[in-house]
């Protein structure tokens, strides 16, 4: 079924119309009637002449499927910033311990933190801010214009008036102080100057920034891909600085084990020609272009910067980069200045060989009054002693009657006097006396502890004659006979069969209790040994 459709200007006009029905319906606000003075009815379309058979105007209509009346609880309002409820004159328990508002506490305050909060000076107290709750429809919620204040467009329109009215200012200037000088030039000549010539003046003087020469607007045209972005980041123009006749970089070396080009940031941080003649070559790699020129300065820049945050100065690249930069250029003057002051220190102390006067030429052709003995086969043997260099401390510093140092002699992981070979810093040399009375003293103590040990050590036992069994080791000294052991290991071998098979034992059995060496050989190989990893392959 068709149905009438209404246009509204608004939302709110539409508001209105549906509260204006609901009015009516109670009978609060005179019904609606048409050009004969009938009353109309809302549910019925106008083209219609009566209502249809299925709609009874009575009862309750389709109206509820859809919500035709907004909902009470849904505003449109918007937060009140900056608005103040009250302000207390002294602290209130559970209120910000720093400013002592009661509608936020100290971690959410965004006042400066005080020396002393207001919860210790109850001074000062900070008025409790508005807190509002809302329920905004689904428009609401989605309606970015929500809660702006168009006064404050004021302020972008002021700061555009103001930059033109500069520009114009500046303009006029520029043009009062070219007339004054072409004043100044027919003055001195005594000519005219023609009406084009003050039109053409008149037409460069007047600058529009929107007109940009093509030439510089050529580079700029091309709209890319921003790289080193999430997601790619947004399109933008990037200035492409390669000539199109120029080969590409990544065409330069077509071996696979050359170096990388990452497609996506279009760069080849390595040299794709490292082998080729440099004055030849355009290209060395972008770590080419990272270790030369401005790269260079910014990158110590950088590192300045870094370095003074770490040491407490407040100063951040990013954030304050002309601070930086004014900061890393005084460092700079200051560096110079103090080198200059510690190299005059030096020159003013030690003196400058440069600038005196030129060196003798004895000293140039290393002629010397010194003596120097040689021997038939041209070795030193007098007058070339060589020094031995001195360190900044205390050397051949002889104490308590020593004639070494300490440290000369090293005995038992122990340092001491070679002189009198004592292990003892403040100790007093005895020299050779001493020596012979510590190695006396030594062969003393070492034939103490021999004595000592030979009579702590515990006598020998004495060792118990046994017989020899068949079931000790065998003797080294035992001498066997071969045929009697052939003959052991055949009754052995048939001994075992016997056990093997119970069948072939017999009834009457021999016991001989005497056994020679020959059987107990023939019974130890043919014995097995468990702990053999070859017995599986015996028999």
């Amino acid at each position: 079924m068709a149905t009438a459709s209404v246009a509204f200007k608004s939302r709110e006009d539409h508001r209105k119309q549906l509260e204006l029905e609901e009015a009516r319906k109670a009978g609060l606000a005179p019904a609606e009637v048409d050009e004969d003075g009938k009353e109309i009815n809302p549910h019925i379309p106008q083209y219609m002449s009566s209502a249809p058979w299925y709609l009874n105007a009575e009862r309750p209509s389709l109206k509820h499927q859809r919500k035709w009346k907004s909902d009470p609880n849904y505003t449109k309002s918007w937060y009140d910033r900056g608005a103040k409820i009250f302000q207390a004159e002294k602290y209130r328990k559970g209120a910000c311990e720093n400013c002592g508002a009661m509608t936020h506490d100290a971690k959410s305050c965004m006042e400066r933190p005080r020396k002393k909060g207001a919860k210790w000076t109850s001074m000062h107290i900070a008025p409790d801010e508005k807190i509002e709750t809302f329920e905004l429809d689904y428009d609401g919620k989605r309606d970015r214009w929500n809660g702006y204040d168009a006064s404050t467009y004021a302020r972008v329109i002021e700061r555009y008036e103001a930059r033109d009215e500069a520009r114009r200012k500046y303009l006029k200037e520029q043009q009062l102080k070219k007339l004054e000088e072409k004043n100044s030039k027919n003055d001195g000549e005594g000519g005219e100057v023609s009406d084009e010539d003050e039109d053409d003046d008149e037409d460069a003087l007047k600058v529009d920034e929107a007109k940009v020469d093509e030439s510089k607007q050529m580079d700029f045209a091309k709209v890319e891909k921003r790289v080193r972005t999430t997601g790619g980041g947004s399109t933008g123009t990037v200035r492409n600085l390669r000539i199109r006749e120029d080969t590409a970089k990544y065409l330069l070396n077509l071996d696979v084990n050359s170096a990388y080009y990452d497609p996506k940031t279009r760069s080849m941080r390595e040299d794709p020609l490292p082998d080729a003649d440099p004055n030849e070559k355009f290209y060395g790699g972008d770590n080419q272009y990272r270790q030369s020129g401005q790269a260079l300065e910014f990158k110590q820049l950088n590192i300045h910067a870094w370095e003074a945050f770490d040491k407490g100065q407040d100063v951040h690249m990013q954030a304050a980069p002309s601070q930086a930069e004014l900061l890393f250029r005084n460092y700079k003057v200051i560096k110079e200045k103090l080198k200059t002051k510690t190299k005059d220190t030096i020159m003013e102390k030690y003196g400058n060989a440069a600038t005196e006067e030129d060196i003798p030429m004895e000293l140039l052709l290393g002629q010397s009054e010194r003596q120097v003995e040689y021997d038939r086969a041209g070795r030193i043997i007098k007058g070339m002693e060589t020094s031995l260099p001195k360190s900044k401390y205390e050397e051949d510093v002889f104490i308590n009657n020593h004639t070494t140092v300490w440290g000369s002699w090293w005995k038992d992981h122990q340092w001491g006097y070679k002189c009198c070979k004592q292990t003892i810093r403040n100790s007093y040399c005895t020299g050779a006396a001493g020596i012979e009375a510590a190695e006396a003293a030594t062969d003393l103590m070492k034939s103490n502890i021999a004595r000592k040990a030979s009579e702590d050590a515990p006598a020998p036992p004495a060792e118990e004659k046994k017989h020899v069994t068949w079931g000790t080791d065998v003797p080294e000294d035992l001498v066997l006979d071969e045929k009697r052991l052939t003959e052991a290991l055949k009754k052995e071998d048939e001994r075992r069969r016997e056990e093997k098979d119970e069948r072939k034992r017999k009834y009457n059995v021999r016991w001989n209790d005497e056994v020679t060496a020959e059987e107990m050989e023939a019974y130890r190989m043919k014995r097995v040994h468990h702990d053999d990893p070859m017995k599986g392959f015996l028999n």
